[in-house]
């Protein structure tokens, strides 16, 4: 009877409990809320889109005014906007953003839209023309800076009245390593609002590019140096391996992953959605794959799109390409905008110890070192140039050497001492200098000299004809005179690439197409675009033909003029037998030099002949004259006899 009596009391206890606590949550249940607020949950994103609404509403109004943007250049406003939000925001007593500025998200989020932008559009055939000159002022002219400024700053130093003793020479040559480079951002955000030629934009902008891997390699040495206190020759030598090992191995992992997004784009002609994609990833991974070793990130994003681009745009269509122009042109414009903005908002939130020797002098310093590298690595450069740099265009090449968020970001990195804040006012000085001073009054010092600004002129086929012409008469030059120079090898690497890597990297027919009808392709494509968006698409043929449109093939193929076809073994043939006169010929002549002449034996015997001939015809007509002198003698001397004798 236990057994019996006992679940019945233990569910009627259930049952009451339960029904206890019904009761009590009806008396407890609060009303359906209609509308809540919680802002926390997305106040993250939401500052981020308000900072970027911001900085897109500064650039609309400064482009809506032209009287501001013919005299202020658009990063100057943006720093100028970012004062007054810091300002705002100090005055109201909150803290200040300056978080967003760290070096992690600006090398890692702001900084990779705008290098890449700049290298995959990157115009490469003055690039390679000029690689030398530029490489030259990026190495040699950013060593000689960084050694420049931190020794003369460490001189400044130990001056008694200037008060900073305790500053030692490698944080002086650490500082003089971060102030050195100059920073391609704000080249690009000043020289393509002047409209400079060329020559001088590649210069100055190749420069910003290729310094990346001396300023981390010197950044990272003087920081691990300041740390031991002592340098022997192993670390120096190390340090000169480092360089390389920082700057060759970001171009290897760039030009790999290159290498692997042309291969993926192969196979992407049934998905187009994705195909932009591709190219923004692979990049990124590029750039984050050379972080991840302390390699030059800049120099392995460089490299991925100067590879990647010739092939993908072979393989996607003209709607990925419009595609992945116009969104790295707005990823790069945003990213620029939101540095210059939070350089500001940075620079009203950060205290700043003032020393006023310490600060003018390296502004000064600084000028004067770049005036002096750019000259007198100037003058070397020029005995081996064909078109020398005139004084006009060193000054503005020195005159641009602008610097901005790289070295403030690098100066950021500083460890936390009593010298970090006033190495960080010293570089938000210079900063404010060349993008203010510099930046405002190059435009006007350009008209002033008169320096050749860009001509914008469309490409055309006459112009692609004559230049290959150019190219392989030049190419021709080379290897009849023997010299292996700049042609030669570009020839030999156009060769190798149309032989092997388009093979693999270009799907279909356009991996054989000539160089010609691709250029008359990208012409037309670029041509149809213009039309669209200026809004004249009607204008556009209504008959399309096979090069006009990629990946549209047409139902009824068109009539092509019959063209005379060579059999492939004749053809063989006669590339074989070129081949060996040709290379016949090379093994023949001899490198020509201006300064020395090699003599052939050949030729020698020869001259020896010629000599000998023209000797006897020297001696035959030597003696005709006389013989003909010693008749008209006589009759002279008769004359004058005669005249002697009429003489009293």
């Amino acid at each position: 009877k236990v057994n019996a009596i006992l679940p019945i009391f233990c569910w009627h206890n259930i049952v009451k409990t339960d029904s206890h606590h019904q009761t009590n949550s009806t008396h407890h249940k609060k009303a359906f809320p209609v509308l809540s607020f919680n802002f926390d949950h997305v106040r993250k994103p939401f500052e981020i889109s308000l900072w970027i609404l911001l900085a897109l509403l500064m650039k609309l109004g400064f482009h809506i005014i032209p009287r501001v943007s013919h005299v202020v250049p658009e990063s100057c406003l943006l720093i100028v906007v970012g004062l007054l939000v810091g300002g705002i925001i100090k005055a109201f007593d909150e803290d200040a953003p300056v978080q967003m500025l760290d070096s992690k998200f600006f090398f890692l989020y702001l900084l990779p839209p705008i290098i890449l932008d700049a290298g995959y559009f990157l115009p490469m055939r003055p690039f390679t023309e000029n690689l030398g000159t530029i490489l030259v002022f990026a190495v040699v002219g950013t060593l000689w800076n960084a050694f420049f400024i931190g020794l003369t700053m460490y001189g400044v130093c130990q001056i008694e009245a200037v008060k900073l003793g305790r500053v030692d020479l490698l944080s002086c040559l650490l500082f003089g390593s971060i102030v050195s480079a100059v920073d391609p951002v704000a080249v690009l955000a000043v020289f393509e609002e002047i409209h400079i030629n060329e020559l001088l934009h590649i210069l100055v902008f190749g420069e910003s590019l290729l310094n990346d891997a001396v300023t981390v390699v010197l950044y990272h040495l003087f920081t691990e140096f300041s740390h031991k206190g002592t340098v022997t020759v192993a670390d120096a030598f190390l340090g000169v391996v480092s360089f390389f090992v920082v700057s060759l191995g970001g171009i290897l992992i760039g030009a790999i992953y290159g290498i692997i997004g042309a291969f993926t784009s192969r196979f992407t002609s049934h998905s187009r959605v994705i195909e932009p994609l591709f190219v923004f990833l692979y990049s990124y991974m590029a750039y984050l794959s050379a972080e991840v070793f302390h390699l030059s990130g800049i120099m392995s994003l460089i490299a991925c799109g100067v590879v990647m681009r010739p092939y993908v745009e072979a393989n996607i269509s003209h709607k990925s390409y419009t595609t992945i122009k116009y969104f790295l042109k707005m990823w790069s414009s945003v990213s620029e905008t939101l540095i210059f903005i939070f350089l500001g908002v940075s620079t009203v939130a950060q205290p700043h110890p003032w020393n006023w020797t310490f600060v003018v002098v390296t502004v000064v310093v600084c000028f004067v070192s770049r005036v002096l590298g750019v000259v007198s690595l100037t003058y070397i450069i020029n005995k081996f140039r064909i078109v020398k740099l005139t004084k006009k265009d060193q000054f503005i090449v020195a005159y641009g050497g602008l610097r901005g968020a790289i070295a403030f970001s690098l100066g950021f990195l500083l460890p936390d001492n009593e010298m970090k804040q006033l190495f960080l006012t010293a570089i938000i000085t210079v900063i404010f200098y060349t993008v203010f001073v510099q930046g405002m009054t190059i435009r006007p010092l350009v008209e002033l000299l008169a320096v050749k600004k860009k001509k914008e002129s469309k490409g055309s086929i006459n112009e692609e004809i004559h230049t290959q012409f150019l190219d392989h008469l030049l190419t021709g030059i080379e290897d009849i005179c023997g010299h292996y120079g700049h042609h030669h090898w570009k020839d030999k690497l156009n060769r190798f690439n149309k032989a092997y890597v388009k093979k693999w990297l270009i799907t279909g027919e356009r991996s054989t197409e000539p160089q010609l009808i691709s250029f008359y392709n990208k012409m037309e494509m670029k041509q149809a675009m213009m039309l669209v968006e200026s809004g004249s698409a009607a204008k556009l043929p209504t008959i399309m033909t096979p090069v006009s449109m990629q990946n549209i093939q047409p139902k009824e193929p068109l009539k092509r003029r019959a063209i005379p076809s060579i059999s492939k073994s004749r053809e063989q043939e006669i590339r074989k037998m070129l081949r060996g006169n040709l290379q016949k010929t090379r093994q023949r002549l001899r490198s020509y030099s201006r300064h020395d002449l090699m003599v052939d034996p050949f030729e020698e015997d020869v001259s020896e002949v010629r000599l000998r001939k023209q000797r006897v015809e020297m001696e035959r007509r030597v003696s005709s004259n006389s013989a003909a002198n010693k008749q008209s003698q006589p009759w002279i001397s008769k004359q004058q006899l005669g005249k002697d004798n009429n003489i009293p």
